[in-house]
């Protein structure tokens, strides 16, 4: 029977694709590809001459029956624009009808930006939750982030270029100024690691342009003793990301585990100015 190939490309460099990959793309019947663009450049690099169908988010449900008729005949190789396909890339449904049909699946591992970035990062590797692409509206954003705000592990997700600000701001608010790792381009001409403060990160990236991969640190296992400079620090990182004074002072509370009332004081001289007093009502005079 037939056998459907998972095929790991490059994230960026041409030169970042194995020799079997090569090999099966070479041999299959039929590539279906997420960008046929990209994919029959690389095919044309490596003197490949197999023929190539698209296969991506907007024709997936009309292709992927069309596929499974193609692999009743010969193998079929699957790869997306860059990377491995079905991890955050059209392949999932192709896979699960092969499965139930009794098709052979085999994967053909390579590059992973998501393996790349987190063992570049200097942050924990041994364990992490890879979140995928951070939801596109603010609200579904914010959520995902509270709901691994307490998660230990070393978390990854993947951020486009127009919205990364907007990452960094909401990370700030949410997890706190934790320590993050922001790839950019990788294996690119570009490529850059930035590793510093989610603050930092929004200093740095201004204008930010091409792929990020970001690998942000997991909650500590308990509130650690936090001085009044690290009060200060967490609370002017948020003051910067633009979060309202009350919920500043909240978050800074919860994520160092020290008293809300000590926490507000520091906001008060960070910003320079002392409570307003309550004024009081005159005093109502008899009749």
């Amino acid at each position: 029977m037939p056998t459907l190939y998972l095929v790991a490309t490059p994230i960026g460099n041409l030169e970042d694709i194995t020799l079997r990959a090569l090999r099966v793309l070479k041999e299959v019947g039929l590539i279906a590809a997420e960008d046929t663009r990209t994919t029959r450049k690389l095919l044309a690099a490596h003197g490949i001459s197999t023929k190539v169908t698209s296969y991506y988010e907007g024709n997936k449900d009309r292709k992927t029956p069309q596929l499974l008729q193609a692999l009743e005949r010969h193998d079929l190789a699957i790869v997306s624009e860059a990377g491995t396909p079905g991890l955050s890339d059209p392949g999932y449904e192709l896979v699960q009808a092969a499965i139930e049909r009794g098709i052979t699946v085999v994967p053909v591992p390579g590059a992973s930006a998501v393996v790349a970035a987190l063992v570049v990062s200097g942050l924990p590797t041994d364990q992490f939750v890879y979140l995928g692409f951070l939801p596109r509206k603010a609200g579904e954003r914010r959520r995902l982030l509270e709901e691994v705000a307490q998660v230990r592990r070393t978390l990854v997700a993947f951020e486009a270029p127009h919205r990364v600000r907007r990452a960094f701001q909401d990370m700030a608010a949410i997890l706190g100024d934790r320590r993050i790792a922001v790839c950019r381009e990788l294996t690119k001409v570009y490529e850059e690691m930035f590793r510093g403060s989610v603050s930092e990160a929004l200093d740095h990236f201004n204008e930010p342009r091409g792929e990020f991969t970001l690998v942000v640190e997991g909650a500590h296992p308990s509130p650690p003793s936090a001085g009044d400079e690290e009060v200060q620090r967490q609370l002017m990182a948020l003051r910067k990301a633009g979060v309202p004074p009350g919920r500043a002072v909240s978050q800074v509370a919860k994520i160092l585990g020290v008293d809300r009332a000590r926490v507000y004081q520091a906001w008060v001289e960070l910003a320079g100015s002392t409570p307003k007093a309550r004024r009081k009502s005159p005093p109502r005079l008899s009749a």
